[in-house]
């Protein structure tokens, strides 16, 4: 069952903390101060430890200066009490999960070292039950801007904020991860024309919704250089004598993806861009498949080509167009 939680200010009832089967501690409710703050009985119930011990590991954390009492501990009266109880903070809720070796702290504890572990090794970590909220409001933003577009638009902007909503967890997933012989299948060798102008349009959607949403700033798909997108657009879709260097639209998408990751033509966003391009190329031209192509599948094959060793390049395109060509 669910343990309540104390905020600083009062007692609501809508806000609680608790384990998952992992050993996570996850929060619910109303959060928006800074600081949960718990009894020594709430902590107890937390960890499923006696009161007496949850006192033991709170003294022995404040005694041994781990944290700092003044900032942690503070005294609150409450309805129908005759004297003022002890509130603790997140940190000391924490360090008694450390301290304590009831088989929920255990869980707590293994939970604790793996998600440390995946921040050391990856950089980061994310609670997407956290971002949940954000997300949808993310969501509904767009749903709105769609509403209001006027249907004669310049670009298609209807289309290019339909890919920003479809792939909205790439755009996140790569913005965390920057604070390691395959023969294709079918390939479309349909003809078609592409210019930088058409992919500054969409990724200037892309920007624009994450502006909107704090996930980029104005420094996002800045081009270092004069012309440095129209540079890489001409090089995928150049052609000598007549024939195309890349003659499919799978190798030019997997192309246009690899080198604007790895070319980095922008201050910032890179990441991001090139897969917001390599998408919007795929959808331009008709052969987007999300069913194969899931926003996970996006974020690792762009994680995979930044970290990639440029001697790999054509181990790495055949990868990405055998995906696309599924």
């Amino acid at each position: 069952m669910p343990k309540k939680v104390l905020e600083k200010k009062n007692i609501p009832s809508n806000v609680v903390v608790y384990q998952t089967k992992s050993g996570a501690l996850e929060l619910r409710g109303d959060f928006k101060h800074e600081m949960v703050w718990a009894t020594q009985a709430q902590i107890a119930d937390v960890f499923e430890i006696d009161r007496t011990v949850a006192t033991k590991h709170i003294n022995n954390t404040l005694r041994s200066s781990e944290v700092d009492e003044n900032n942690n501990v503070q005294k609150m009266h409450i309805a129908n009490s005759k004297k003022p109880i002890s509130l603790y903070s997140l940190d000391i809720i924490l360090a008694v999960g450390y301290r304590t070796n009831s088989a929920k702290a255990i869980e707590f504890r293994q939970w604790a070292t793996k998600t440390l572990r995946q921040h050391i090794v990856s950089g980061y970590t994310i609670n997407r039950a956290r971002i949940a909220k954000n997300y949808d409001e993310f969501m509904a933003t767009v749903a709105k801007l769609q509403a209001v577009l006027p249907n004669n638009a310049e670009i298609d902007s209807k289309t290019t904020l339909d890919l920003v909503r479809l792939f909205a967890d790439t755009w996140f997933s790569l913005d965390a991860y920057d604070k390691e012989s395959l023969a294709p299948s079918k390939v479309n060798k349909k003809k078609l024309k592409l210019t930088a102008k058409e992919l500054q349009d969409g990724i200037v959607v892309l920007k624009t919704e994450l502006m909107r949403k704090g996930e980029a700033t104005n420094n996002f798909a800045q081009e270092r250089n004069h012309e440095a997108l129209e540079g890489i657009v001409g090089n995928v879709m150049q052609s000598f004598g007549g024939n195309e260097l890349y003659p499919s639209i799978q190798s030019k998408a997997a192309h246009l993806l690899y080198f604007i990751i790895k070319n980095h033509p922008f201050v910032d966003g890179n990441k991001r861009s090139g897969a917001y391009a390599f998408v919007w190329f795929l959808q331009k031209t008709k052969v987007l498949n999300t069913n194969t192509l899931t926003p996970t599948a996006l974020t690792a094959l762009t994680i995979l080509i930044a970290e990639s060793n440029p001697v790999d390049k054509e181990k790495i395109i055949a990868l990405v167009t055998t995906l696309i060509s599924g």
